[in-house]
């Protein structure tokens, strides 16, 4: 039986390409809510991220060239919001809120204390790729300081040094 493949194309490279095309239909779709094709950067990210994990600067160059932008417009969308990873991330991304309310209510001890536990400073990702720890400005819950936010999901509000020992643990098992 012959293959479908052509040739010196990998079932793995094969599954890529599928993707792409995948990808590049459900961006055409969404494109076509908004007057402006650019109006779509933000959904089309948010689509590679799902996807990969991350948006390279690949992806970011895909997602240029499919609205029609320049890719500086698409790399200023991505390293501006915190929602997007411009590099790997550990499968926890824990993020710490350090407005001023935040550090008022000890953030900072909170920041050093993952510091201590992960074994990693913030902006870095553990060596067994489960944690990788940074900052956000804020998370919007001031009333119930400090906060964190686990994978742009969960908030973890009023952290003490006893609640982040227990969601750490929760996380490891």
């Amino acid at each position: 039986m012959e293959s479908r493949l052509p040739k010196n194309t990998s079932p793995a490279n094969q599954a890529r390409s599928n993707k792409a095309m995948e990808l590049k239909n459900q961006i055409d779709e969404i494109a076509t809510h908004y007057a402006r094709r650019r109006s779509a950067i933000m959904p089309a990210l948010h689509l590679y991220q799902a996807e990969y994990g991350y948006i390279s600067r690949q992806s970011m160059e895909e997602v240029a060239e499919l609205l029609d932008v320049a890719p500086v417009q698409v790399y200023e969308v991505a390293s501006f919001y915190h929602q997007f990873n411009t590099k790997p991330t550990g499968t926890y991304k824990l993020q710490v809120c350090t407005s001023v309310s935040c550090m008022l209510m000890g953030a900072d001890c909170r920041l050093e204390q993952l510091e201590r536990n992960l074994d990693i400073e913030c902006g870095e990702t553990t060596a067994d790729n489960k944690f990788t720890l940074s900052t956000v400005e804020c998370l919007g819950s001031c009333g119930t300081a400090p906060v964190m936010q686990i994978n742009n999901e969960a908030y973890s509000e009023n952290l003490t040094e006893q609640t982040l020992d227990d969601i750490l643990r929760s996380l490891n098992n």
